[in-house]
């Protein structure tokens, strides 16, 4: 019989404040406006930055009972939002942590 871990991270307190922060901008919350994307995306963009590491998870569960945001599809808009930008933070960030330089200007570990 095989089982499944699952960690549970909870989320940052830092990270609450910034979705309180996407809770208080966006006035309609049955719909995002294009302006409302941007300004989510950014803040998510900034999470990662940060290095505030989130379950998506966590941000669907927390966008359910903050009460406000009734409309299904817009908590899954966002919640989509934020996989997305960690996902493309976490790919971008793989690639400028290899460095396979030899220390002399030789981008080669081959030796010559």
């Amino acid at each position: 019989m095989r089982y499944k871990l699952t960690i549970f991270m909870p989320l940052l307190n830092s990270t609450i404040m910034r979705l309180n922060e996407i809770t208080t901008m966006v006035e309609d919350k049955s719909q995002l406006t294009p302006e409302n994307e941007i300004l989510i995306k950014e803040i998510f963009k900034e999470i990662n930055e940060n290095g505030e590491r989130y379950d998506v998870d966590e941000i669907e569960s927390w966008f359910e009972n903050e009460g406000s945001w009734k409309n299904k599809d817009v908590r899954t808009r966002i919640v989509n939002i934020s996989h997305y930008s960690q996902a493309k933070f976490e790919q971008t960030n793989k690639f400028r942590i290899v460095d396979d330089s030899c220390g002399d200007g030789d981008s080669c570990s081959c030796g010559h």
